[in-house]
């Protein structure tokens, strides 16, 4: 019999002090999400003083069936019981054989039937850094395009192509040659003109810049970006303007990389989120919910860049067994049950219900997203506008939202410009019950953050 721990039997408060005594400082969520949990499934968690919580987090992302799916867990215990070897560096097995027809035949057919898999260390800032090493392998060139709000990881690469600046300050020598472009966000345009024009801009910006002999910046290997925003809160792309991208990037031979890390198996309402503009990346790149919830990253590439030596990109833990296994039964569950419509409708009915709030409530800027990616940015009513005549983010009162549905039992993370965009990335199994409970916690965390005291908004 196995032995119950002493910590098993503490509360929240004990377990989080014994974190904070000796985990680093650069621990995050704990900070605003202060519990220790001691079971999950489906879309709640419930933590160690036996309290309740919609999960609208989801492991950023990664839980697309939510905690403890027994489609997953009857893959992990099947796994388990055959004596799958758990560790096989590149080395393959049924399992993965299987798991790569089935991501295979998820993808669309003019990206599938000529590509190529890559399997990665765990993470998705693993295979970001991979996909730059291939695109530079490719083209011989150095440089990458990236965008203004884009996130791509903390690795030191990674942080080079994020516009997060926060993480950046005490780092020096990251990745040269990155250069950042304006990215669609219509709501604070950098043009300052919203709309299709911040499209239309954005994308003549891009234009612009390769065709002057005199920008100072040489044709890139590649560029990065997300088809939405995570991160950089939840800010979906136009479809138009990733047509734009697409055309222009082939034009002038510059691999587009789609970072699908946070957008990937159904989130946005279809299996892959570039599916929704039709366009075909030249790299495509895949972790977070790609393992049923456990670790595993992979890149999706055009046959024809497969210009690798043996060994140019390794990583002990690509051999991820369990999660290969955790992940072909997800992504089988996923497309058996049209689990990315279920998404496409259940985003549908959490951004009508937060719209009408927005109607009510003015210090609700914008109400944004593509599926179950939703951000809701929080801003200063007083009538104040920044340099580019735009609301004021109100990070203050974004901050008081999150922590007054905390204490409601609802655990929502915050991103975007100032830390003022309150996110949701729950579970794709979320019921329209789920979703309407959800979204009257929310209403009633905003009203009651709103009546409160004044609280400073971020500076001009």
């Amino acid at each position: 019999m196995l032995h119950t721990p002493t910590s098993e039997r503490r509360g929240n408060r004990s377990l989080l002090e014994s974190q904070a005594a000796r985990e680093s400082n650069a621990r995050s969520y704990p900070r605003r999400l202060p519990l220790a949990i001691r079971s999950a499934e489906g879309i709640h968690v419930t933590d160690m003083d036996g309290k309740t919580y919609y999960d609208c987090l989801a492991g950023a992302g990664t839980l697309a069936l939510g905690h403890n799916h027994p489609a997953v867990i009857d893959a992990i215990r099947a796994a388990l019981d055959a004596k799958l070897p758990l560790h096989t560096l590149d080395i393959t097995t049924p399992v993965k054989e299987a798991f790569v027809d089935e991501l295979f035949a998820s993808l669309p057919a003019e990206f599938a039937d000529d590509a190529r898999i890559h399997f990665c260390a765990p993470t998705g800032a693993d295979a970001i850094e991979a996909a730059v090493k291939l695109a530079k392998t490719i083209t011989g060139r150095s440089g990458v395009f990236s965008f203004h709000g884009g996130y791509h990881g903390s690795t030191h690469a990674t942080m080079a192509l994020s516009g997060t600046l926060h993480q950046k300050g005490e780092i020096a020598g990251l990745m040269p040659d990155v250069h950042f472009l304006p990215y669609p966000y219509a709501y604070r345009c950098p043009f300052g003109v919203g709309g299709d024009d911040c499209q239309r801009l954005s994308a003549r910006y891009l234009r612009g810049l390769l065709a002057d002999p005199e920008s100072g910046v040489r044709p890139p290997a590649a560029l990065i970006v997300e088809v939405v925003q995570g991160e950089g809160g939840a800010i979906p792309a136009p479809v138009e303007w990733l047509r734009e991208i697409r055309r222009i990037t082939a034009e002038h031979g510059i691999l587009m990389i789609v970072d699908e890390v946070q957008t990937g198996f159904g989130r946005t309402g279809k299996l892959f989120a570039f599916e929704h503009a039709g366009i075909v990346p030249d790299i495509l790149v895949l972790s977070k919910a790609i393992g049923g919830s456990l670790p595993l990253s992979v890149l999706v590439y055009r046959k024809e860049f497969d210009r690798w030596k043996p060994g140019a990109h390794i990583g002990t833990f690509r051999g991820n067994q369990l999660a290969m296994a955790a992940g072909l039964a997800s992504l089988r569950h996923l497309r058996s049950e049209d689990i990315p419509a279920q998404a496409a409708a259940r985003g549908a009915q959490m951004m009508a219900r937060f719209e009408a709030l927005q109607r009510e409530v003015p210090e609700i800027g914008d109400v944004r997203g593509r599926g179950l990616m939703i951000g809701v940015e929080i801003v200063d009513d007083s009538g104040a506008l920044d340099a580019l005549g735009q609301p004021l983010a109100n990070p203050q009162l974004a901050t008081a939202i999150q922590r007054k549905c905390f204490q409601k039992g609802l655990i929502v993370e915050l991103g975007g410009r100032h830390g003022a965009v309150v996110r949701f990335l729950p579970p794709l199994i979320v019921s329209a019950a789920d979703v309407d409970a959800i979204a009257d916690i929310f209403a009633a965390a905003v009203r009651e953050a709103c009546a409160a005291p004044a609280v400073i908004s971020a500076a001009a």
